[in-house]
């Protein structure tokens, strides 16, 4: 079982969530502080820190922020954190954004404020579980790789 998924059985999931409006971080960690281990930053440049520094399973970000969008933070992301999960919540619902967001910043979910507790935690935990699940099955392909080669290097060896 890798640390990853031990930590989600046993801890709570990390979540960043960055935003440049305070009291939309301040809600959100009160709100779902019970449920996951709640990091926040109130911009890119300090979501990006936060990533230097602590083990995040899940991004969400909101997209219209100054000096960075959500999506560029998110691609600025992917290359050394490219198995995070990532979401987007925004009050705005532009059809330009979302399309960038899922193509460009790998997005799995474009949520639009106002949110609601009870929907918006479902999305992070079928997220969470998305990514815990691909990293059961990513474990279970190195473990059967593995296995073939054992049985190749013993067939080698019985044929030598």
């Amino acid at each position: 079982m890798s640390n990853t998924e031990s930590k989600f059985n046993t801890n709570k999931p990390a979540i960043l969530y960055v935003d440049d409006e305070r009291d939309n971080l301040t809600t959100f960690k009160s709100v779902f502080r019970r449920d996951y281990d709640v990091s926040v930053a109130i911009s890119a440049e300090e979501g990006l820190e936060v990533l230097k520094s602590k083990d995040i399973d899940l991004i969400i970000t909101d997209q219209r922020m100054p000096k960075m969008t959500g999506v560029e933070f998110l691609k600025a992301t992917l290359p050394n954190h490219p198995e995070k999960v990532r979401m987007i919540l925004t009050g705005f619902s532009d059809m330009k954004d979302i399309i960038d967001a899922i193509n460009n910043g790998k997005v799995y979910a474009y949520v639009t404020k106002p949110w609601h507790k009870d929907e918006l935690k479902i999305t992070i935990d079928n997220a969470l579980n998305q990514l815990f699940e691909r990293i059961k099955l990513e474990n279970e392909i190195k473990e059967l790789k593995t296995e073939i080669k054992m049985l190749r290097d013993e067939k080698n060896n019985i044929q030598h």
